[in-house]
């Protein structure tokens, strides 16, 4: 993904003030250093979650799907949940109107579970190039929009490091 001129001067600003991890010149250290997970850990919202990885993995919170939890849902929240994947198999949980339906479709009862489980799932760890164009806290309950989606290249830090 091509850096935009804005984004462009606020990594020349951020490489400044990490002139001690990246030497001067040395585009593939700069690449490796800001492809690194961020510290502290900083969540994001990911830009696509895949049916499959939604039902057959544990999320970073221990969490698991719930065949029985679906199940329990009404035909027209089922159809709902289908109807969001499009085809496509996949969601973006970083737009609102996902969340929201996930919120909807798993709403009360044993959708509590369903959620969590989603909300879990639809998140992850960011870089240091995702967080530093991220907007958001970047906490675990409220990760944020990523601005860049990584990794960056050493070619994005010619004319800049």
């Amino acid at each position: 993904m091509a850096l935009t001129q804005a984004q462009k001067d606020i990594l020349a600003a951020d490489i400044i003030a990490n002139r001690a991890s990246i030497a001067n010149g040395d585009t593939a250290g700069a690449a490796d250093f800001y492809n690194t997970d961020a510290s502290p850990d900083y969540w994001v919202w990911k830009d696509r979650l895949t049916e499959h990885d939604i039902v057959e993995q544990t999320s970073p919170d221990g969490t698991v799907w719930s065949w029985t939890a679906y199940i329990a849902r009404s035909q027209g929240e089922r159809d709902a949940w289908v109807r969001m994947f499009n085809g496509t198999f996949s969601i973006n949980p970083s737009i609102p109107q996902v969340r929201n339906g996930i919120a909807d479709i798993f709403s009360g009862g044993t959708g509590a579970t369903q959620r969590t489980h989603l909300l879990a799932m639809g998140r992850r760890k960011a870089s240091r190039i995702e967080k530093l164009f991220a907007t958001g806290n970047g906490a675990t309950a409220t990760p944020s929009n990523m601005g860049y989606v990584g990794p960056i290249t050493p070619f994005e830090f010619n004319g800049i490091v």
